[in-house]
């Protein structure tokens, strides 16, 4: 009788199937901790303020308040936007709101337990989880309050409002993800944070936040490109009951961002740890 012959390997634990296994898995059992820290975080947040939650969207409406005034006032030539310009400036600075605070979201929350990860062993994913909450608890008031606004100048309710909160959970994987690239070079280098914000600063003049894609030009090439464009006028459009102009785009876009996604979360996962124990 002849015998069996097996071959046993070792495992290689760096391969990136095997982390990315074990970092969904550290997502899912701290599950928990992360909605701790979420809800620490939010109290904290509001705890000595005496605007409190209004914060969450001062910086938006303030945004749309100066573009409103520069428009009535004839100081700006704004194009046709096809609904009244009000509701156009304030949903497109309220849903870039939510776009950019998901981008700094993974910076924001490692840095703040920068403490904890150089004395506590614990999943570091806790911290990108407790990061969403946080941004799917703002980004809740702030599309409250959005659609409030909606009504008041009598656009109503659409069908179109019931897929909304997929496409708001599409913007913010899409900055989450963003964030989750720069997170290891921002807690190395503190420029690069400043770097970003003036980027996105920059980058808010070539989406259609608050003004319309132009008709023809260099302008309407650069916006039709920008993959900001498709998240902001998709959302847009389900808002205001308009058919998505930019639908086939979003979902391109939105392909792309679940596997860089998981990439953003195997280089999170092997590069925080080092970071943390040589800064």
């Amino acid at each position: 009788m002849s015998l069996q012959t097996r071959i046993y390997q070792k495992e290689n634990k760096l391969s990136p199937g095997n982390l990315l296994r074990e970092s969904l898995g550290d997502i899912y059992s701290s599950r928990f901790l992360a909605r701790q820290l979420a809800e620490r975080d939010i109290k904290a947040q509001y705890r000595q303020s005496y605007l409190g939650i209004i914060w969450a969207f001062i910086t938006p409406l303030a945004t749309a308040v100066v573009w409103i005034f520069l428009n009535m006032s004839g100081t700006i030539r704004v194009t046709d936007t096809g609904i009244p310009y009000p509701v156009y400036a304030f949903t497109g600075t309220l849903l870039w709101s939510i776009i950019t605070e998901a981008v700094n979201s993974p910076t924001s929350s490692t840095n703040s337990a920068r403490g904890l990860l150089s004395k506590i062993n614990f999943p570091k994913e806790a911290l990108i989880i407790s990061g969403i909450y946080k941004l799917l608890f703002n980004s809740s008031i702030k599309i409250i309050l959005l659609l409030v606004f909606v009504f008041l100048f009598g656009i109503g309710f659409h069908w179109s409002l019931l897929l909304l909160p997929l496409v708001i959970l599409g913007a913010i994987l899409f900055g989450t993800t963003i964030g989750l690239f720069l997170t290891p070079i921002s807690m190395l280098y503190k420029d690069v944070g400043k770097i970003v914000g003036m980027g996105f600063s920059f980058l808010m003049y070539i989406t259609p936040v608050v003004y319309a894609v132009p008709d023809e030009g260099l302008m309407r090439t650069v916006m039709e490109i920008n993959p900001f464009t498709p998240i902001i006028l998709t959302s847009r459009d389900l808002i205001t009951g308009a058919s998505p102009e930019y639908l086939t785009y979003y979902f391109i876009v939105l392909a792309a961002t679940v596997p860089l996604f998981f990439l953003a979360l195997l280089a999170y996962r092997i590069s925080i740890p080092i970071i943390v124990e040589r800064t």
